[in-house]
């Protein structure tokens, strides 16, 4: 999929200052659902366009929550403007969105004459204009013709060019925040912290928005309750606070991950582990908090897939750090349901949201490998509990469609207790998150902890994936 910006600001290659990206390179960044690249297939000083093009991995795509079992062969999300095109334009532009330019921060925030044009967009042309022309666009939205064997009639998808003159950082919250709202549909969860990101977005316009209901249903996936309180937030005058209330600091609630990421670094320490092993490491979430923790002298990520270990190479930027704190950290593809030497001998392994993605009738291979073979001293093992889904407004079925089972509490401490007693190891357990009376926190962690010497670490050689 495709988005363009175009401006005729002189000098027009400004714009590459704007959106802090070289006109002069072709840049790639890895989203959730593929690759994101930005390019200028023109720059000069009368004109300047940078183009957004998203491409979809179907395989990755199929992961998604709203996809079905032909969904990587008939879909039309690698195609339509969507929320995965908003979600990459967030990444991608993070600084241009909040309006910052270390080179030209006057003209960050100068409006200058701009055009976006967005060639398949789902809504129908009178949709896109109520959305988009309060906001000081001229919209022109094309239906594009679709022959379905009875005749050529209008597609629910429209060619759409934006022009007007406002701040870039303006028109990228625009699209971030109607690009989903058109789409009708996120591919991720919608949790409360949405709310946020939505009045974050909409500052300054959406409250006076002629639409800004539909906006906010829409946007927070018809979750009434979500909507609602971001309708009242947008009205402070519904529920303005006291003098003396106003005065308290507003407290946020940090994002469930990053409390997860909290509490297994906290038990990291707390064991006084030095080289730690990051089992499933994905993208590089964790590694890079692990990073940041001088104690740990050894860092191995280790996971079945090279793509992701590819694109934890770029997060921890690997090929750009010193050499000092490159010895630190190496990347290696293996599978944990088979034993491997070169994951023994390490002070601490970590399994954070990883077993339930492993099917039931493999998890005691995992064991083997992971508790018996490779037997760190200390491992730490997060998942989601179960019980706590009933908090989650409209979510059916499990958290995530690659889960292949989610624990209560008792179920999770009969697993732990019995690898545990396997094994040789003593556990406990803690809660993640803000924990309700009955059904607990939404996350569960259980600390696996033996005295036993863990012996040498292999000298195996380690195959490390670079960016």
């Amino acid at each position: 999929m495709l988005l363009t910006l175009t401006t005729t600001h002189r000098p027009a290659t400004d714009l590459g200052y704007l959106l802090v990206k070289h006109p002069e390179k072709v840049h790639s960044f890895d989203v959730p659902t593929g690759t994101a690249y930005v390019l200028y297939p023109e720059a000069t000083e009368e004109k300047c366009t940078a183009a957004l093009m998203l491409d979809v991995d179907p395989q990755l795509l199929r992961a998604q929550k709203d996809a079905f079992e032909l969904s990587q062969y008939v879909n039309d999300r690698p195609y339509a403007a969507s929320s995965l095109l908003a979600s990459a334009l967030s990444k991608v532009f993070r600084s241009a969105l909040r309006g910052n330019s270390k080179d030209r921060p006057e003209l960050a925030g100068t409006p200058i004459p701009l055009e976006i044009r967005v060639p398949v967009l789902r809504g129908t042309p009178d949709l896109i204009t109520r959305l988009f022309a309060p906001l000081g666009w001229t919209v022109e939205a094309t239906p594009i013709p679709l022959d379905a064997g009875l005749g050529v009639v209008d597609s629910r998808y429209a060619d759409v060019r934006l022009t007007g003159v406002l701040r870039v950082a303006d028109a990228l919250n625009h699209l971030y925040v109607l690009l989903p709202v058109l789409d009708d549909g996120k591919h991720y969860w919608v949790a409360p912290d949405e709310i946020e990101k939505l009045l974050r977005s909409g500052e300054g316009w959406l409250a006076g928005h002629p639409e800004k209901v539909l906006i906010a249903r829409r946007y927070l996936a018809h979750r009434k309750s979500l909507a609602a309180t971001a309708l009242q937030l947008l009205e402070p005058e519904v529920a303005a606070p006291t003098e003396e209330e106003a005065e308290l600091p507003v407290q946020r609630r940090a994002p469930l991950a990053g409390q997860r990421r909290d509490a297994v670094l906290a038990a990291l320490v707390e064991s006084g582990a030095a080289r730690v092993l990051d089992l499933g490491c994905g993208g590089g979430a964790l590694l890079t908090a692990l990073m940041k923790e001088r104690s740990f002298t050894e860092i191995v990520g280790a996971d079945v897939s090279s793509r992701v270990l590819e694109q934890a190479s770029r997060r921890l930027r690997l090929d750009r750090l010193p050499e000092r704190q490159r010895g630190r950290i190496r990347l290696i593809q293996t599978a944990l349901t088979y034993r491997d030497d070169r994951l023994r001998g390490f002070d601490a392994a970590v399994l954070m949201e990883v077993i339930e993605h492993v099917d039931l009738s493999r998890l005691p291979a995992l064991e083997r490998a992971v508790f018996g073979h490779a037997r760190p001293r200390v491992v730490v093992v997060t998942t989601p509990n179960v019980e706590y889904n009933v908090h989650y407004e409209g979510l059916t079925g499990m958290r995530h469609s690659d889960h292949r089972f989610e624990w209560t509490r008792a179920e999770f401490a009969a697993w732990a207790d019995r690898v545990a007693a396997e094994h040789g190891y003593t556990v406990t357990f803690r809660g993640v998150g803000d924990p309700d009376e009955t059904t607990g926190a939404p996350t569960q962690l259980a600390l696996f902890t033996t005295t036993e010497a863990t012996g040498e670490a292999s000298t195996d050689t380690v195959t490390e994936v670079t960016a």
